[in-house]
């Protein structure tokens, strides 16, 4: 059931991605449309591929199926995710002051903005994770 449903969202993927691309070619929409009709077709059809090749390939399947429920990949994952998170933070709040001393005052809201959201969402995230543990 998840296979096929997974099948399903990537053909809309790229039938979204299609339709784009048309309304370009059409002048109802422009170029970045385009060029994200463009970009959904390619990963939908990417992720199709990756689903038919699951549901036909045994060795595949087994070594997807085990790379998704070994431990130790998901130890890896969860780190891999905290380390993007801080370094996100940090990497934007170095930004914010950088565009500050540059005469950027109109990007600056986007960097401190960023950190800021980064703040709030561990803060939420660490209350509901508390709660549950």
């Amino acid at each position: 059931m998840k296979t096929k449903m997974r099948i399903a969202a990537n053909v809309l993927e790229i039938l979204l991605g299609a339709g784009l691309l048309i309304g370009n070619y059409l002048g109802h929409v422009n170029e970045y449309w385009s060029g994200l009709g463009t970009a959904l077709i390619v990963v939908g059809g990417i992720f199709l591929w990756k689903q038919f090749r699951y549901r036909t390939d045994k060795a595949y399947k087994e070594a997807i199926d085990t790379q998704n429920n070994d431990e130790r990949n998901r130890y890896i994952s969860l780190k891999a995710w905290s380390w993007a998170g801080y370094l996100h933070l940090m990497i934007a709040a170095v930004a914010a002051i950088i565009l500050m001393v540059a005469d950027r005052g109109d990007l600056v809201p986007f960097a401190s903005g960023s950190v800021c959201l980064m703040v709030f969402l561990y803060w939420v995230s660490y209350l509901i994770l508390r709660r549950k543990y």
